[in-house]
């Protein structure tokens, strides 16, 4: 046990503190000691402690008088009596009172210790019940988005500037697991809008005949199936907030409608001819450069303006330092609550250099899964280099502990095609699958990426020969 709970032992007995404060710090408790009801209770609000060891006579009152302060500041606080008069009134107004439990004096050490054991065990189920309840409460917040790099740092403060305003639209710009998500949900949570509904929807999940009556809704008859009028996602959510994940994946005639929809702040369900007043913020997200996109013709760039008014960059991981220790310490602790025997203590330092130079190209999701990985094959107390997909054992870091820059020729070589192979692999993973924009950073054709993929095992995610983002 960590010397973190702290107990207050009241008693008027100076030879009784200092035996109690013995035995607890014996124990690893910490401790405090009041001899009257008023020290006690000035303690008690100084220093807030898990558990109090309470004497029912005292100088200047009674530790009933402490017990009921306590427990009108603090409900979850335990306490428990020790006294050598137990008598009926005062065990029915204790335990009236809120007393956990009663210790007789000559107080038996061992008793003691079980007792407050189980005190200090109860009270932290208390706090995490209350903990879980306030999470409910108010969803999840900024506080869970970690990080302590200058431009997340940055882009964090950006959020919570604009969680506070009325600005209506936001756009969320990064790559591929850098918790867009996240932030749209910590930025609802923050606003006035944060009691009204919070509804996403992924623009690349879904056909684009049904995006539109999802965004929309529509009337009954709009179609065949269309046997009842349906409330879009705008309807549904008024007062709260849209998050359009992907945005940039919605095809070209529903980019003008969206555009319509956040210049008049009305919209219509499909089939319908009566325009319905908007009331929602919208977060729209995107890992595309839709600007440059814009200017190629292959995204509205009007409405690439619109939803950029204010912009929130999230930075990729590679870019944030050290946070990618902090998040690997962060992923080891949850997996240890699903771990089975001894748990893991952190990453071993060849890890740690690794994971500090390695690219990250799925970022904080890649960190993730890569953090769950370990904890299943792990049977060490620190995540090593053996049970790393083999990509980042590959990762080579100079002997002075600085990460290499271009690419190294492994000691022993490695085919040319491998790398080829990889780097293709990489690009398409930057880029989302998107084949155009992968075979861009690589300076080459579709048709030469496509057929340097396929020459890859087992890859499958190769986009069908045309698709609309990829003309």
């Amino acid at each position: 046990m960590s010397p973190t709970e702290k107990i207050l032992i009241v008693d008027d007995d100076r030879y009784v503190r200092m035996a109690l404060d013995e035995a607890l710090r014996s124990w690893n408790y910490v401790t405090l000691e009041a001899e009257n009801v008023a020290a006690a209770i000035k303690l008690f609000t100084d220093e807030e402690p898990a558990v109090i060891l309470l004497d029912i006579d005292l100088p200047d009152g009674s530790g009933l008088d402490v017990l009921n302060a306590v427990k009108e500041k603090r409900p979850e606080t335990i306490a428990i009596m020790i006294t050598g008069n137990v008598d009926v009134p005062n065990t029915i107004a204790a335990l009236r009172g809120g007393a956990h439990d009663f210790i007789g004096k000559p107080v038996r050490l061992e008793e003691l210790r079980i007792t407050l054991r189980n005190a200090v065990e109860t009270q932290r189920l208390r706090h995490k019940v209350k903990q879980a309840a306030i999470e409910r409460s108010r969803g999840f917040g900024f506080s869970e988005l970690l990080g302590g790099s200058e431009q997340f740092k940055r882009s964090i403060d950006l959020a919570q500037r604009v969680a506070a305003s009325d600005v209506p639209v936001i756009l969320l710009h990064g790559e591929t697991g850098t918790g867009k998500d996240l932030f749209a949900r910590a930025i609802h949570n923050a606003a006035d809008r944060a009691n009204a509904p919070y509804l996403a929807i992924n623009c690349a999940a879904l056909p684009a005949t049904l995006i539109e009556s999802e965004l929309f809704g529509y009337e009954k008859g709009a179609f065949t199936d269309a046997k009842q009028r349906k409330e879009g996602l705008f309807e549904q959510a008024q007062g709260g907030t849209i998050f359009l994940d992907e945005i940039g994946e919605l095809e070209f005639s529903l980019q003008a409608k969206l555009l319509r929809v956040l210049e008049e702040g009305t919209f219509r369900r499909v089939g319908g001819l009566k325009d319905i007043p908007l009331n929602v913020r919208i977060i729209a997200a995107s890992n595309r450069d839709l600007k440059r996109e814009g200017e190629e013709g292959s995204f509205r760039l009007d409405l690439y303006f619109r939803l950029s008014v204010i912009q929130i960059d999230i930075p990729p991981l590679r870019e944030r330092g050290d946070d990618v220790l902090l998040l690997a310490r962060h992923y080891i602790e949850r997996a240890n609550q699903k771990r089975r025997g001894s748990i893991l203590k952190g990453l071993s330092p060849e890890v740690e250099k690794i994971f500090k130079c390695y690219r990250w190209t799925g970022n904080v999701r890649e960190l993730r899964n890569v953090i769950e990985r370990a904890s299943i094959l792990e049977n060490s107390e620190f995540v090593t280099i053996d049970h790393l997909p083999m990509d980042m054992a590959r990762e080579e870091v100079a002997a002075n502990g600085e990460c290499r820059t271009g690419i190294v020729l492994p000691p022993n070589g490695i085919p040319l095609e491998t790398v080829e192979i990889e780097l293709a692999k990489q690009a398409m993973a930057r880029t989302g699958g998107n084949l155009t924009r992968a075979a861009r950073l690589l300076d080459i054709s579709r048709d030469q990426l496509r057929y340097k993929l396929k020459k890859s095992d087992g890859y499958d995610t190769i986009p069908p020969d045309r698709t609309i983002d990829d003309e």
